[in-house]
This record gives C-alpha cells, structure tokens and sequence, in this order.
C-alpha cells in the first residue's frame, strides 16, 4: 500500500489548518483594533 496520499492529506490539512487559524487570528487583531480605537476617540 503507497503511504504518500495519506502523506500528502496530512500536510494539506496542516497547511489549511494553519491558515484557518492565521485568517481566524488576524481577523480578531482587527477587530479588537478597532473596538481600542473607538474607546480611545470616545475617551479623547
């Protein structure tokens, strides 16, 4: 039995993991950004 598509599905899903928490975590930078943006300009 040839290992290498499960070899090859166990770097894709590690790849579209990786990306699924990259985009997942840069989305919640942008948003508490922007909710410390709103605090600071109700503030000043």
């Amino acid at each position: 039995m040839n290992p290498w598509p499960f070899v090859i599905a166990a770097y894709a899903l590690t790849l579209l993991g990786t990306a699924a928490l990259c985009i997942g975590s840069w989305r919640a930078m942008r948003s508490a950004e922007r909710r410390a943006g709103e605090m600071k300009r109700d503030r000043g």
